[in-house]
């Protein structure tokens, strides 16, 4: 008689990912803050949400992933960095309204649970919520055989926040005047990254070893340059200075991200040449022939936030700015939309 068949014949390990769950208890041991109720391994994270000095608590929620950008890792076998990228993507986009990030959960699927990848990427994610002051309280590690190639995965991540109904920044106080902040990415954040690779390995045949003079390092470090967090430097902002508007700049660049949240009587002037556009993009540019215009709607060339404030209150928040080592400037105004006008405008 044949012996009966197993989970782990058919490419599923237990007893692998039971072994991984406790490597990643001490990873989220050391995300823990107030709140926390619960270990990882329950069937649901516990979170007691305090809410002694918020008048009307908003919960307010964000679900993103890495992109594209995963296949650099793979070409690098590096993945120690990439769960940054993921709990930054999720929570910027928090934080534009106004909002603490509280706990995170994550999700990782692979072909055949390699532990010694899984337990490098949540190391990430424990570094970024660490970052963001958020608890990573729960999550899911699939094993799927013969879902993804060898040493390859998905990552996704979801995160819930907290602000005072009173104090979202919801953009609805912005007015013709008011001027665009910008607050320096730490390069390509987590976009555009199927534009790079046709550039740089389909265009350029460049490894992620080659290295790149202009850039004054190897190409594949350059690309994985981990997504800047902005949680903190947004609560210190909003705390003190009238904030009104909050732009992640993502997909669709400054442009389409910024006119998000501003009210539909009003356009932007953003100001061509205001800022340093870092070396990564202007390689990339080159290397591509690509327009400027697309460039601007596919990067965030070099701007990762943007905050919209009364012009008054501009050297305030760049004083406050500067002092939490953020470069920022002004790149651009919000004007008196007319009907023939476009809602965003690129002047020299």
């Amino acid at each position: 008689m044949a012996e009966s068949l197993t989970y782990a014949d058919a490419g599923v390990d237990i007893e692998k990912a039971d072994r991984l769950v406790s490597t990643i208890k001490g990873i989220a041991k050391q995300t823990s803050r107030s709140g926390v109720m619960s270990e990882i391994g329950g069937f649901g994270g516990l979170f007691s949400l305090n809410t002694a000095n918020i008048e009307r608590p908003v919960l307010v929620s964000s679900t993103d992933g890495v992109g594209t950008k995963l296949k650099i890792a793979f070409m690098m076998n590096k993945h120690d960095t990439i769960g940054i990228d993921l709990v930054a993507m999720c929570v910027n986009d928090i934080a534009v309204m106004g909002a603490k990030p509280l706990f995170f959960l994550d999700y990782l699927s692979m072909g055949k649970l390699e532990t010694g990848i899984a337990e490098d990427v949540i190391r990430g994610i424990g570094e970024g919520c660490k970052d963001a002051n958020c608890s990573l309280i729960g999550g899911e590690t699939a094993e799927m055989p013969g879902f993804y190639k060898a040493g390859e995965y998905d990552l996704a991540g979801f995160v819930v926040g907290v602000a005072d109904n009173s104090k979202i920044v919801d953009g609805s106080e912005i007015r013709g005047g008011h001027r665009l902040v910008g607050i320096p990415s730490s390069g390509l954040h987590s976009n555009g990254f199927s534009l790079v690779r046709k550039v740089c390995f389909d265009i350029l045949k460049l490894e992620v070893d080659t290295y790149i003079p202009e850039l004054e390092q190897p190409l594949g470090e350059a690309l994985l340059e981990p997504t800047k967090i902005y949680s903190s430097t947004i609560q210190l902002l909003i705390r003190d200075l009238p904030i009104h508007g909050l732009a992640h700049i993502t997909g669709g660049g400054i442009g389409e991200n910024t006119v998000r949240v501003i009210p539909r009587a009003c356009s932007v002037l953003i100001y061509r040449g205001s800022w340093v556009i870092p070396p990564i993009f202007k390689f990339i540019q080159q290397a591509g022939k690509i327009s400027d215009d697309e460039m601007m709607r596919t990067f965030n060339n070099g701007i990762g936030m943007i905050a919209i404030v009364p012009e008054k209150d501009v050297p305030d928040v760049l004083q406050r700015l500067k002092g939490m080592h953020r470069n920022a400037c002004v790149i651009g105004e919000v004007v008196k939309k007319e009907l023939s006008d476009k809602r965003v405008k690129w002047i020299d």
